[in-house]
């Protein structure tokens, strides 16, 4: 393993912090913008998984009852609580980077150095060191995985072929090919059954939240806002076209979409402009400002069809980016033509919004201003989707678009998209679904059709909480709810 970064005054956190750190050294490098992790792999052997959990477990022993880190901040400790309590879930409890390729994916990643965040020499040095500590971390990774599900394994297996992309470094590639070569063994014989089980879904999704988790009340939610929905797209439909049932007029609207990548990402980036303008005349956030770009995801990050790469808080600003996933070239015209239904000139809108502003874009420029160090570096997954989800329905509920039906309709999709997730979630890790029943229900309820409700149905194997979408913007709804009842005339959405 490459060696763990040197504490100076700029890279100096509280202890446990500084262990929960590096027990997810992928995500706070980029996420959080840690650079001293700058070339350094984690060790995801489980010697160095259990070692990094007892460090953080002595971490704990020393700072005590109310040992908060920010000066008796009682948000900070509380975060710092559940971060470390979801660290204990994911590795010790669950040991999920033995079943679970993703996190070795995210470890050996490059794309971090993609951001203009330093010099393109500093980059390219950082990036060197991390290829020349794969072949380590790739023999961690092969003990590690010993209970890799095949759904699992199959769902992984192209974004762990896009690690090479790019890559010259011989014994860097050769350790791709060997944890390649063992994640294929484990798509032909591992265990059919990708389930988590109830017990282990419910605890992934609220032990880092600090809720109880009921999957059967959950489970009546997820029905309960698909019906709501396919109200609210009903309602959308009729006023474009009362004439043509909606699941016909969805499918034609879905075909009028660009038809090449840099098509996509010019309507994306006029879109932006629109929906911040949006945004900043309702008085809905203030300006995020910055740069937000709109490019291809690397091709390692190719099993998401977008996603936001965004200035972090803790470096220089520079460029966040807006990465939109084209359909492989290789494909089937088919399977290109469904895919590219995903960038409709219907849901587009809706996912840009949720991606930039008011979502996740606007999110990390936010973050880059608040100077806690546990509210920069603990984040609540289903705070960060739920909010971007809730931000689609809200620019509803102000009129973003009111002569064009289509938005509504958009955003009534992309929502079906994000509960069918929640529905499939509880559905294959209680063993109520395989993950083909998961790719039929999103063609039933969310118009996805082929390769692109497969994809959705697969990443439940590798991120069973991908139903927080959902959960997180029906808990900002009622949390909106009382905050009118609460503060009354003094009440904005703001």
């Amino acid at each position: 393993m490459s060696d763990a970064p040197q504490a100076n005054e700029a890279t100096r956190l509280e202890p446990r912090l500084r262990a929960m750190c590096d027990l997810r050294i992928a995500d706070v490098r980029e996420a959080a913008g840690r650079h001293e992790y700058d070339g350094v792999v984690q060790d995801l052997s489980p010697s160095g998984v259990l070692a990094g959990l007892a460090t953080l477990a002595a971490t704990e022993r020393d700072a005590g009852p109310g040992g908060a880190p920010s000066a008796g901040d009682v948000l900070d400790e509380r975060l710092v609580s559940l971060g470390a309590a979801g660290l204990r879930a994911v590795f010790g409890t669950l040991q999920d980077h033995r079943r679970n390729p993703v996190h070795h994916l995210g470890n050996l990643d490059l794309a971090s150095y993609d951001k203009d965040y330093a010099p393109p020499a500093e980059r390219a040095e950082a990036r060197r060191r991390h290829l020349a500590a794969w072949p380590d971390a790739v023999d961690a990774a092969v003990t590690a995985l010993d209970a890799v599900p095949a759904p699992t394994a199959r769902a992984l297996l192209p974004a762990l072929r896009g690690l090479s992309a790019d890559v010259e470094d011989e014994a860097a590639l050769a350790a791709a090919d060997r944890l390649v070569a063992h994640v294929s063994e484990a798509a032909d014989g591992g265990e059919p059954d990708a389930s988590y089980g109830a017990d282990g879904l419910q605890l992934l999704l609220g032990v880092s939240e600090g809720s109880e988790v009921d999957l059967g009340r959950l489970a009546e939610q997820a029905d309960a806002e698909r019906d709501r929905l396919r109200e609210l797209l009903a309602e959308a439909c009729a006023q474009l076209d009362a004439s043509t049932p909606p699941e016909q007029l969805v499918a034609r609207l879905l075909r009028d979409h660009p038809d090449t990548p840099e098509e996509i990402y010019a309507e994306a980036r006029g879109l932006i402009v629109e929906a911040t303008a949006f945004t900043l005349e309702h008085d809905l956030l203030g300006d995020p400002g910055g740069t937000c770009l709109v490019g291809p995801a690397p091709p390692s990050r190719r099993w998401a069809m977008a996603m936001m790469s965004w200035a972090a808080a803790y470096e220089p600003d520079g460029p966040s980016w807006y990465h939109v996933t084209p359909p492989d070239p290789a494909w089937p015209a088919e399977d290109q033509e469904e895919w590219l239904a995903v960038f409709s000139r219907t849901t587009l809108p809706a996912i840009t919004v949720h991606e930039v502003t008011p979502g996740h874009y606007a999110h990390g420029r936010a973050l880059r201003r608040t100077a806690s160090d546990a509210r920069r570096l603990v984040l609540s997954t289903a705070f960060i989707e739920g909010w971007a989800h809730y931000a689609e329905e809200l620019f509803v509920e102000q009129g973003f678009r009111a002569g064009d039906p289509r938005y509504a309709i958009g955003v009534a999709v992309e929502a079906l998209i994000r509960v069918t997730r929640l529905a499939v979630s509880l559905g294959v890790h209680t063993g109520a679904m395989t993950v083909e029943d998961g790719a039929r229900r999103f063609e039933a309820d969310a118009f996805l059709r082929g390769s692109a409700a497969r994809a959705e149905a697969e990443r439940a194997t590798f991120d069973p909480t991908y139903g927080r979408y959902t959960m997180g913007k029906l808990a900002i709804l009622a949390a909106r709810d009382r905050a009118r009842q609460r503060w009354g005339s003094s009440f904005t959405l703001r």
